[in-house]
């Protein structure tokens, strides 16, 4: 949706997270570390193993980065460390 201003167009909704294939934002860049990750561990055990159990070793990688990042991504994007409890601060004005 298109608006004028000034005689230029403004685009609503640009200001949604990036999103590719599911996974969204800051992600995307563990989704990316994930699979160099399992493409180094493949060209690895390739080497030491050979090639089958490089492809192996490549796909069990990419899988457990994957899943870890759809578990985390549940969470939202700006999920935090949240602790129960009371806490009590003493002294934090005094010198």
């Amino acid at each position: 949706m298109a608006m004028n201003l000034n005689g230029y167009p403004v685009f609503k909704g640009l200001q949604k997270p990036l999103e590719f294939m599911g996974i969204r934002g800051r992600f995307l860049m563990l989704a990316a570390a994930a699979i160099g990750v399992s493409f180094v561990g493949f060209i690895v055990f390739s080497i030491v193993l050979g090639k089958l159990a490089g492809f192996i070793a490549m796909l069990i990688m990419a899988a457990v980065g994957i899943a870890t990042i759809f578990i985390k991504q549940r969470g939202g994007l700006h999920n935090k460390r949240r602790d129960n409890g009371i806490f009590i601060y003493k002294n934090i004005f005094k010198r």
